[in-house]
């Protein structure tokens, strides 16, 4: 018999029913969140990645029901605070791909806060935040990303509140990768995650996830209606003023990779930091004590 070498053997190729777990969503029907699961199974296979090689983090809300539904590591983290739990994760283990998954309320209202710093540090991870302008989970109130005018059961007499633009702010704060996508459209959404965890840095997807339930049939048509991809707008992603100016587009809402710079990610640069740090030698005690003694 003839002797096989592992590195001969075939690489498992991995399909869309292997991340999916034995829990099924209970999400309502007609709710976004479905199409932005469901990209998510296709974007992993496409990338062939081993469940235990992957960590699905989550804050709290409908959305944030998302990693019980794939068969990788999950975490349910408190309201909020899905990135600094992602942000260990990833620099406890380096080798994982991780990826954050909340909606609009959790990460621009509670979780704000963090958003900026992860951004701006460049951690390499994938934020993905199903937005509704809506609080599903605790039945209707008015989120941060919702209009002015918008009637819910916190604004009877319409919202007096300038919304958070998702895009512009992650643009700005200094995402590395800033994209848009539409929850009916599993194909675009499912390419957009692809390129988003092969980037190296922080990469932010605005999933527009329509809420059946709260607000009705009508935000879905009207999203239908009134997206538009950039790829067929000869649009430049590597232009900052350009990212912006597609982003708040008059002609409507844009989709697909608004924005993309290459620069180290944190955990490059923390390893750097510390190989250099690490290089010197270590003070005596003594030496230490003799700064603060007059």
């Amino acid at each position: 018999m003839t002797e096989t070498n592992v590195a001969d053997k075939p690489k498992t190729q991995f399909k869309v029913k292997d991340y999916k777990s034995d829990t099924k969503p209970i999400w309502c029907p007609g709710c976004g969140d479905f199409g932005v699961l469901a990209s998510l199974y296709q974007a992993l296979a496409k990338l062939n990645l081993p469940s235990h090689e992957v960590a699905i983090i989550s804050g709290i809300g409908c959305s944030s029901r998302l990693p019980g539904y794939v068969a990788t590591y999950g975490f349910n983290a408190v309201h909020g605070r899905i990135l600094p739990i992602a942000t260990g994760v990833k620099m406890a283990s380096p080798e994982i791909t991780v990826i954050g998954t909340g909606g609009d309320g959790d990460g621009f209202s509670i979780g704000m806060g963090h958003v900026p710093h992860a951004a701006r540090r460049n951690v390499d991870m994938t934020y993905i935040v199903m937005d509704n302008e809506i609080y599903g989970l605790t039945k209707g109130q008015l989120s941060p990303t919702a209009h002015v005018g918008d009637v819910t059961k916190t604004s009877a007499y319409g919202s007096i509140e300038r919304p958070v633009e998702p895009v512009d702010l992650m643009i700005n704060v200094g995402a590395s990768f800033v994209a848009r996508a539409n929850a009916g459209d599993p194909k675009q959404m499912a390419d957009l995650i692809v390129q988003a965890i092969q980037h190296k840095g922080f990469a932010f997807i605005d999933a527009l996830s329509p809420c059946r339930t709260f607000r009705g049939i009508e935000q879905k048509k009207f999203i239908n209606a009134n997206t538009f991809k950039v790829e067929d707008h000869d649009h430049d992603p590597s232009d900052k003023r350009k990212a912006l100016d597609i982003a708040d587009s008059q002609e409507g809402i844009s989709t697909g990779l608004l924005y993309v710079e290459e620069r180290p990610p944190y955990d490059e640069l923390y390893k750097d930091l510390r190989d250099r740090a690490t290089q010197k030698p270590v003070p005596e005690i003594q030496d230490i004590l003799q700064r603060y003694i007059p």
